[in-house]
């Protein structure tokens, strides 16, 4: 095995620890609002696409691809998270 394919090993690695501990913290806390949900979106998008993008030799062009992509999910179910509570504080208050 060359070094090289050591080093994107160890990476993939590395980056999908990271990719796994940044989702366990985002899940613990959540996202309640589109903001919220875009940054926690874009971080966890660009450790995926750092972690795909290394095993293919391209970690930046994956990581900022990872990073757009996350922070459009994330602030999408941000805002559908805040709508929801909204709905149901809005129905607790009629009865």
């Amino acid at each position: 095995m060359s070094t090289s394919t050591l080093s994107r090993s160890r990476t993939a690695r590395l980056a999908a620890a990271a990719l796994a501990s940044t989702a366990l913290i985002a899940a613990q806390t959540g996202c309640s609002n589109a903001g919220e949900g875009a940054l926690s979106g874009a971080a966890l998008g660009a450790l995926g696409g750092l972690a795909i993008g290394s095993v293919t030799g391209s970690a930046g062009k994956g990581a900022a691809i990872g990073a757009v992509s996350g922070a459009i999910g994330g602030a999408v179910l941000g805002d559908q998270n805040e709508r929801r509570d909204n709905r149901r504080y809005r129905y607790d208050d009629d009865y």
